[in-house]
């Protein structure tokens, strides 16, 4: 990866996290916590990673994405709309009664979602269907799914892996935003998780864990992903949940309350201010 393309990609996820921002604030409500750590490998997936056509969201060869926790839909969301797949200027729209843009992800509404998620450790479990078909089938096409580390607590989840290790999921990369807090607090406070790597390769799967707002990191560790054979993929993700908007940086508060006038002012002021620095020449 070069530093323009570096550059862009960090400009580009500048302006998914203003999506989110504009998303949760037209909202009253929303995940704004989880969609900001994220939206680096948001960014990466839709705009390096993902063979996707906006122009044809249903093409059978596309890679598929499954967002498992299906909260964080104001990140994907802006993801999506900055590809392409529906207007940017529909994200304040989120969770009105009359707009297609629900508070979780609709594969039936939404342009480029390929699975409604929304209960913790199913979206997991989906993917894996999916990437199971897919091999059956004879497509190259992979998938990827990114579960919060909180949801890593439920029981399904280690169920789908003991599932993609046992059926050589080869084409499965299981993507986990691990910012370490959840709606009730700290993730080692709520149920400790451990060493989240060590249990994924007890599983059976092929670990790596980086920086989740290091586009470097992200390219070389998904380029490895692919290349690996007869075992599924797993990349955690490093990250700061709030990660852009300095006041919900690491706060568990901001897990599921929407911004308001002034606090929305400002985050898109920081935010505004961060994509010049970017963008200047």
């Amino acid at each position: 990866m070069t530093a323009e393309e570096e550059k862009a990609l960090q400009a580009m996820a500048c302006r998914v996290r203003m999506g989110v921002l504009t998303a949760t604030h037209g909202a009253k409500a929303g995940h704004p916590g989880g969609s900001l750590s994220a939206a680096d490998v948001f960014t990466y997936l839709y705009f390096k990673e993902l063979n996707i056509d906006p122009a044809d969201p249903q093409k059978p060869d596309r890679d598929r994405f499954v967002l498992s926790k299906g909260h964080t839909a104001p990140g994907l969301y802006s993801a999506l709309a900055y590809r392409g797949f529906f207007p940017v200027d529909d994200l304040p729209t989120l969770r009105h009664i009359d707009s297609y843009l629900q508070g979780h992800p609709n594969m039936n509404t939404v342009p480029g979602v390929d699975m409604s998620t929304g209960s913790l450790g199913q979206g997991i479990s989906c993917a894996c269907g999916m990437a199971l078909g897919l091999k059956k089938r004879g497509s190259a096409a992979r998938v990827y799914t990114l579960l919060g580390d909180g949801e890593m607590q439920e029981g399904q989840v280690w169920e789908a892996l003991m599932f993609a290790a046992h059926y050589k999921l080869d084409n499965l990369c299981v993507l986990v935003d691990h910012n370490g807090l959840q709606i009730d607090g700290p993730n080692e406070k709520v149920m400790g998780l451990g060493s989240i790597p060590d249990k994924l390769r007890a599983f059976g799967l092929d670990v790596f864990q980086i920086s989740g707002h290091d586009f470097q990191s992200m390219e070389g560790a998904f380029e490895v992903a692919r290349q690996t054979k007869g075992k599924p993929c797993a990349v955690v993700l490093e990250t700061t949940k709030g990660k852009g908007v300095s006041y919900m940086e690491g706060q568990v508060g901001w897990h599921g309350k929407a911004p308001n006038d002034e606090e929305y002012a400002r985050g898109m002021a920081e935010l505004s201010a961060q994509l010049a620095e970017l963008e200047a020449v």
